[in-house]
Formats: structure tokens, sequence, C-alpha cells
């Protein structure tokens, strides 16, 4: 029997890649519509919390190069992805990489990582949603009763009164809408997110022509936290101090960087796609890397306009900012666009809308792989026999993904989100400096910059930054991680090595080949 550390042969990834007919996933996808999958999975609640967020606790009006730290981090694994993506342009996205470069338990160990970036992901912003969706309603005089907004287990005074959850429906509501219209199709799901992507991004660059006009110079001044400054609230008291080296100073962008970089999660999830591209070789890296810039000067533009419009020290005080930190900017100190700040909101459930349905769309696609593996239950990986999607893998998703949204607190979820996809931004940058040294020849449409097999520099610092990120996380979500991670290898030795095809020396030989797309290694039209 082979060993667990087997890696799927290249040959038939590509092979896999290339298939087309039944059981093939139909590729549909432009460019277009693979960077609108990017900028919708990573522009959320991030841009409108995590800004305030970090220039508060740690850069001030340097929040702007806290964004540009953090997109230079986000950057090298960004080139990994891109570089796998183009030359394997097949489904499962970091699991995929590492069953070819790593091995076939590396591969379960990410793919069981990605259910806490995708899965775990959908159902904590599906709750955000839900709580937004009051916040936008309360701006009309009405909201959606406590106890079909909250999870059981979760509970409030309301008015002197003691209010319970039973259900939180939105989150629920959200999650089944989302996953009906992935079975119906990926084209019509990219359609809708494109839509909701330029809405959102509408919303974004109408705050910063506006907010612009009303930018004091005296709020970047002075442009980094001082290492004495503290913050008072109306009665005099401290709120904040900002003791310590990566609270305040150049230390502080490092800090700020380390709060912002989490807003930058989701170009990953591009590569999810790869199987459903037109022109993978083309198409992938422009999806990925074009998704990453786009929000990176978005960012930039955002961070400097907010922290002109109101002084970073107001967001510091709960009860000025706090996560309302955009709408509270826009009401204090731009008179006259009120109707800006119930935007604002309506542009958060838009992005939150739209990582919803790419995470709940990357999740599938994972899991489709890992079926057609054997690491799966075959239902994963059954295509709709008229929509030609995972219709199974995304029904099952619903009902999980949306028990999991309707009676758990979201706040249970914590950084294990942010863990699952820094492990694999790790991992696929390892495999990106494996794969130079195990098959030198193959054929790249895109490669990563400056990486030799001798000296490998972007996946080596992609490697680096992401380790370090991890260590940075809290040692509860750590702790929680790794008991995660122990459930998955006993998943895998009961269930998955048990069925692996690999295991087993099935080879799974696609019946139709899409002749066009495959190219062979030294053949003409290789760039290799």
């Amino acid at each position: 029997m082979p060993s667990i550390f087997a890696k799927k042969p290249l040959a038939q990834l590509l092979g896999e890649a290339n298939s087309t007919g039944h059981g093939a996933l139909k590729r549909t996808l432009g460019a277009g519509n693979l960077v609108a999958l990017g900028v919708g999975a990573i522009i959320g609640a991030g841009l409108f919390v995590r800004t305030a967020n970090a220039a508060a606790q740690a850069s001030g009006p340097g929040v702007t190069l806290a964004f540009i730290l953090a997109a230079f981090g986000c950057v090298f694994a960004g080139l990994c992805y891109a570089e796998f993506a183009a030359m394997i342009p097949i489904a499962g996205s970091a699991y995929t990489y590492a069953y070819t470069t790593m091995g076939e338990f590396v591969a379960w160990v990410i793919g069981w990582a990605l259910i806490m970036e995708y899965a775990l992901g959908a159902a904590t912003v599906s709750i955000a949603w839900s709580e937004y969706l009051n916040k936008l309603l309360e701006v009309f005089g009405t909201s959606i009763p406590y106890n079909l907004s909250h999870s059981p287990f979760e509970h409030a005074v309301i008015n002197g009164v003691t209010q319970h959850g039973f259900i939180n429906l939105p989150a629920l509501l959200i999650i089944v809408m989302l996953s009906l219209l992935l079975v119906k199709g990926t084209q019509e799901s990219a359609l809708f997110n494109a839509v909701v992507v330029v809405l959102k991004t509408l919303i974004v660059l109408v705050f910063i022509a506006v907010g612009w006009q009303f930018i004091n110079p005296a709020n970047h001044t002075p442009y980094l936290i001082p290492a004495d400054a503290v913050v008072k609230n109306a009665a005099g008291e401290v709120v904040r101090t900002y003791e310590g080296w990566n609270k305040h100073g150049f230390g502080g962008i490092i800090g700020g960087a380390g709060i912002v970089f989490f807003a930058f999660i989701g170009f990953d999830a591009v590569s999810t796609a790869a199987q459903e591209a037109k022109n993978p070789k083309r198409d992938m890296p422009i999806g990925i890397l074009g998704s990453l810039a786009i929000c990176t000067v978005l960012y930039i533009l955002f961070g400097h306009v907010l922290t002109g419009v109101a002084n970073w020290r107001e967001f510091a005080d709960p009860a000025l900012g706090g996560e309302a930190s955009v709408a509270y900017a826009i009401r204090a100190h731009m008179p006259g666009y009120g109707w800006l700040a119930t935007a604002v909101t309506v542009g958060i459930l838009l992005g939150f809308t739209s990582v919803i349905l790419v995470m709940l769309m990357g999740q599938s696609r994972v899991f489709f792989s890992m079926a057609k593996d054997g690491l799966m239950p075959k239902a994963f990986s059954e295509l709709h026999p008229k929509f030609n999607t995972p219709y199974k893998s995304n029904l099952m998703l619903m009902v999980f993904v949306g028990l999991f949204a309707a009676f758990v607190p979201g706040a249970l979820a914590g950084d294990l989100t942010s863990f699952g996809t820094l492990l694999a931004f790790v991992l696929v940058s390892l495999g990106v400096w494996i794969m130079r040294k195990s098959d030198p020849d193959q054929p790249r449409p895109f490669r990563s910059p400056l990486s030799t097999p001798a000296f490998p520099l972007v996946p080596i610092m992609g490697a680096i930054v992401c380790t370090l990120l991890i260590v940075g996380l809290d040692s509860f979500t750590l702790q929680v991680a790794f008991a995660w991670m122990l459930l998955g290898f006993v998943v895998y030795f009961l269930y998955g090595k048990r069925n692996s095809m690999l295991q087993k020396g099935i080879v799974v030989v696609p019946t139709e080949m899409d002749e066009e797309a495959f190219i062979k290694p030294n053949s003409p039209g290789s760039d290799y």
C-alpha cells in the first residue's frame, strides 16, 4: 500500500484539469469574472471595520502604510497561488497543490484546514450579515426581534427586559439563498457576484470622493502614533494607552499590518474556480493578482480619507467610533451626507453577501476535489445533470453551515478562519518551492518572479511571513485550531486513508479531454 505521503501524479492532475463532458465542471468564467470573484471575497466588513481598528489600536493615520505592508505580505502568497493555478487549473486550490507536491496526508491536512476558512468563515460572516441587516432596519425605525436574530446561547437586556435568542433566521436565510444560487450555476453566481461587487465598490468610491473634501490635514499630524499618546473619553478617563513596540511609531505600522492583513483574505478563493476558467493559463494570474491590486489601492485611499475626516483618537473611544466608525465619521464630520452613512451600512451588507457566496463556492470546490480522490464521500463530487454544478456538496454545506449560522454565536469562531487561510498560504508557498525542484521542466504559463530552484525568494518570504502571522494569533485560537486538526487526523485514518483512490492504486482516467487546453512539455504554445 502506498505511503500516506504518496503524491498524486502531476500528469493525472493535468488530465483531470482538461477533461470535458459528463462529470467535469464547465469552463464559463473569464478574467473579469475571476477578478470580480476576488474583489467579492476580499472587500467585506474588513474595509469598513479593520481600517478604523488598526488606526485606533496601532497605526493612527499611518494605517495607509500598514495596508501597504500587509499587501506586500499577501503578494508573496498571491504570486505562488497564481503560478499553481495557471499550471494546474483544477478545482481544490491549496488542497490540490499540496497533493502533488507534499503528498496525500499533507493535502488532507490543508483540505481539513480549509473548512475553517470557507465553511466556518461563511457561517461567521452570515451571523455578522444578520447583525448589520438589523442596523440598516433600525435606520427605518424597525428591526427583527431579538429571539429571531440571535442563537439560543445569546441573551441581552433590552429596555430592562432580558431577551433570549432562539434562532438567527436572517443568517440562515442568506446561507440558503446563496447556496441555491450556487446550485443553479457558476455563471449565474458569478453574474450576481459581479453586480454586488460593482455596487459595493461604487459605495466605497463615493465615500472616497465625497470624504476627500472633508479631510482636515491636522488629523494627519503626526502621521504615526507617539509613544506617550493616550486617549481619554468625554469624562476625562483614559480608555487607551500605547505601550508596546507595535502600538506606536514605526512599530505601529507592523502592528496595524497584522490587524488589516485579514481584510485581504479572499483572493485565494479565486484559485478554487480554476477548473471553471475559460483560459486558466492567462486568466487565473489576472484574477488573483488583479483583485489583490484593486483592493490594495481602494484600501489605501479609504484609510487616507477616513483618518483625514475624523481624528484617529475618536475611533479608539468605544462611545464614539467603535465598529460603526465609518458611519460615525460621516455623521459627525460630513454634514449633509447622512444618507452616505446609510449607504455604507448597505455596502457592508453587500460586502458580506459576496464574501459568503465566494466562501461557499470555494468550500464546495475543495470538497469536489477531495471526493474525486476518495478522501470525502462520493456525493460531494456528483454534478447536477442540468446545471453541471456540485449540487449535493452545495446542499450539504447549506445544511451544516446554515445550522451553525442559525444556532451558534459568531464570537465562537474567533480567528479560526484566519488560521486556516494562513496555513494554506504557507503550504502553497512551500509547494511552489518543492515543485520548482521536483519538476523544473514543467510548463509554467506564469512564474512567480525572483524565484529560482536554488533561491526561491517569493515562496520563502510567503512561508515566513504567514508562519509569523500564525504564531501571532491568540493562544485560544491556536488551541482550538490544534484540536480541530487532531480531529481531522482521526477522520483521515478512519475514513480518508481507507477510501483513498491513490491508496487503492486506482487511477481515474478522464473519458473526454479538451485537447486545446492541454499543453504538453516542450510543445508548441508552451512558454517553457
